[in-house]
């Protein structure tokens, strides 16, 4: 990883250059972690030509060493506060003219920034390089997808070992808690977001949180979680029938199952990030059922549960192989419940990969 690191920066160098700039803020700890492998809640790294500077506060001195041992990046502890000491080297800059300054707007306030260029204390060019990092993390690298493969399969391993306790009688606070129990017993550091476990009419709210509601019979029952391993996120959804499923639910439930299956196949290197989206959504039309189906039909996946890129409508990024993204078309009818399947993806040259494991047949408990 050592040399993983210091390519990134290179990389990040390379775009510093092009954009004839002399130093890159970056201030979002993911981006942070990316490039160097601090995983600190406390972080600000400056990158410039000829070498990259960490600041942290005293709780991370030891973490912060051991974490970017042979990453290239020095690690300085201020007695005072980081953004300041940052800006004290930043004012330091050589250079002929007012240095110009990247910084990342998405993820610096309005106070942080006013503060900053007060404590710069000269003249600055500050520019913007919102998504630079964002854009070269989208990439995976042969340990990426190796990581966020067994980031899947665990998380696929807890469905498998929590599906014979999903019952009429059991709270959906009490099945939400014994995923992530169960996500933690088998390594994970820790869930990607908040546990979904949405029952009955409440299946129809994407993103519904888990409730002391208990589950009844014959209704649906929406899963969706994530874990993180080794610092990357996995993400999936499952949707259960307690009891014997009506028609209408089964065929509810293979129109999605056709959708995602049509919106994988669409995933492809080199398509347009919009081309999932709209074989997903042509599926769910031939059904009658377009109009239930309110959120994108994915995201990048990586360090954070939501990257770039988005599988939308209206989206043109192209989809690059080493992608990993995520294929969750859904239909939600108010009053009855909803329902998703929800795989991570990863895009090959030839062949996508789909990382989770997990069967995706309807299954009636």
């Amino acid at each position: 990883m050592p040399n993983e690191y210091r390519q990134r920066l290179a990389k990040l160098r390379l775009r510093l250059t092009e954009a004839h700039s002399d130093a890159v803020l970056v201030t979002h700890a993911p981006n942070i972690h990316y490039l160097c492998g601090f995983q600190g809640s406390a972080g600000i790294l400056i990158v410039e030509a000829d070498r990259a500077t960490l600041f942290t506060d005293g709780r991370y001195s030891i973490q912060a060493r051991e974490q970017t041992r042979q990453t290239g990046v020095s690690v300085h502890i201020p007695k005072g506060p980081i953004l300041l000491a940052a800006a004290a080297q930043l004012g330091s800059l050589t250079t002929r003219r007012p240095p110009r300054i990247a910084i990342d707007a998405a993820h610096l306030t309005v106070s942080e920034k006013e503060k900053l260029v007060k404590a710069v204390g000269r003249p600055c060019k500050w520019i913007s390089c919102t998504g630079w990092v964002e854009r070269l993390r989208t990439i995976k690298s042969d340990s990426e997808l190796e990581r966020m493969k067994a980031a899947a399969r665990l998380i696929s391993s807890v469905f498998d070992q929590i599906i014979n306790q999903i019952r009429p009688g059991i709270a959906e606070l009490d099945i939400a808690a014994e995923i992530d129990y169960r996500m933690r017993k088998l390594g994970a550091e820790g869930p990607s977001f908040e546990t979904i476990v949405a029952s009955g009419p409440r299946s129809a709210l994407p993103h519904a949180r888990p409730t002391s509601r208990r589950l009844h019979g014959n209704e649906l029952v929406v899963l969706d979680a994530g874990a993180i391993l080794t610092g990357y996120c996995s993400d999936m959804t499952r949707t259960v029938y307690t009891g014997r499923a009506p028609d209408r639910v089964k065929r509810w439930y293979k129109a999605v199952l056709e959708a995602q299956i049509a919106a994988c196949e669409a995933t492809t290197a080199g398509v347009e990030s919009r081309a999932p989206d709209g074989a997903a959504r042509r599926v769910l039309d031939s059904y009658k059922l377009g109009k239930y189906f309110v959120h994108s039909t994915g995201h990048g996946l990586g360090l954070e549960v939501h990257e770039e890129p988005r599988l939308a409508k209206g989206q043109s990024a192209l989809i690059e192989s080493g992608m990993v993204v995520t294929i969750e078309p859904g239909v939600y009818v108010p009053g009855v419940g909803g329902i998703r399947i929800e795989d991570d993806l990863a895009v090959r040259d030839g062949k996508s990969e789909i990382l989770t494991i997990t069967s995706r047949e309807l299954l009636e408990l």
